[in-house]
């Protein structure tokens, strides 16, 4: 019988889950790099009281490169759950991501989180306007595996410009040090606002911003790419940023193995989404403002990204999925 167990326990570790002495699951949750707002989701539902004492799962966060990488983890069952960007979901599910062919069909989406915008940051009379004032210059990227940077690849290589730039693969913290260093010229984010590593930068140095909103509606990467939205990040929003700044976002969505228990994501959404749940997650982030009742599946098309059955039927329940 001991051996079944501990059979049964390095199966489920495998799985992204483990049980203790009462066969309660845990569930690796993937998050994000440092400075950024996925590793916030991840942290801030873990501590959730009514996760925590939930009598048949918790969740344990764990950090991760970002988008991509949780793709991969999720669908391969090493995460139950995670954050990754809707465009990596559509592109994965169809085996159309850069360099690679899989097709991620075990990702299935629970829930909308919040839009998270490109934000180009550079220094204040650099004389950028564009990105594609960039080539020849020294760029953050964002670090490998991360939606941020597999974001800048395919907007970097839309413009004609990704091959002719020094990238500089780093997350977000270590890309704003660089840059107060002067290490860098510019650096690259695709998180929620204001970011604790614009923030950071500003604090040393005389910030500007790239309209890259701008560039993407110059050059056709909207029909391209259709999934990205179109916003503006507000003037003031960063020290010395004094006017509006026109961007485009992608959706940040909660996603699940298709292999987690319908109920188990079923209570997981009902308590994330319930008035206290909502208020625990802005109190962790302003940002998630953004997540709401009616919201929930803001920007999701259940046809391109199918929704797990628990979540189904909890949008269902709010009469949110018709």
């Amino acid at each position: 019988m001991k051996r079944i167990y501990i059979l049964a326990l390095a199966i489920a570790v495998f799985f992204g889950m483990s049980f203790d002495a009462q066969a309660k699951k845990r569930y690796v949750f993937g998050g994000g790099p440092a400075g950024g707002t996925f590793q916030i989701v991840a942290n801030a539902i873990q501590v959730f009281a009514p996760i925590k004492d939930n009598p048949n799962f918790s969740i344990k966060a764990q950090s991760s490169g970002g988008s991509t990488e949780n793709l991969r983890t999720v669908n391969a069952g090493r995460c139950a759950f995670g954050t990754v960007y809707a465009g990596e979901v559509y592109l994965g599910r169809n085996g159309k991501l850069t360099g690679d062919p899989n097709k991620y069909e075990k990702v299935l989406t629970v829930g909308y989180l919040y839009g998270a915008p490109a934000q180009l940051v550079i220094r204040k009379g650099s004389g950028i306007k564009s990105a594609k004032d960039l080539a020849g210059k020294k760029v953050g990227v964002g670090n490998a595996g991360s939606g941020a940077f597999a974001n800048c690849e395919r907007f970097f290589t839309h413009l004609g410009i990704w091959d002719k730039i020094e990238r500089n693969a780093m997350g977000y913290n270590d890309a704003a040090q660089a840059f107060g260093n002067e290490q860098l010229d510019a650096f690259w984010l695709l998180t929620a606002y204001p970011s604790g590593a614009v923030i950071m930068a500003a604090q040393t140095n005389d910030i500007d911003l790239v309209d890259v909103g701008a560039d993407a509606q110059n050059s056709g990467y909207y029909e391209a790419y259709p999934y990205f939205g179109k916003l503006t990040i507000p003037a003031g929003t960063y020290r010395g940023v004094d006017h509006d700044t026109p961007s485009f976002f992608d959706s940040a969505l909660l996603v699940a193995n298709a292999d987690v228990p319908a109920e188990d994501v079923y209570q997981l959404l009902k308590a994330i989404w319930s008035e206290e749940g909502l208020k625990h997650m802005v109190e962790q982030k302003k940002t998630f403002k953004a997540m709401s009742v009616a919201d929930g599946l803001k920007g999701v098309n259940p046809a391109a990204t199918p929704l797990h059955p628990g979540a189904e039927k909890f949008w269902k329940e709010m009469g949110v999925l018709k």
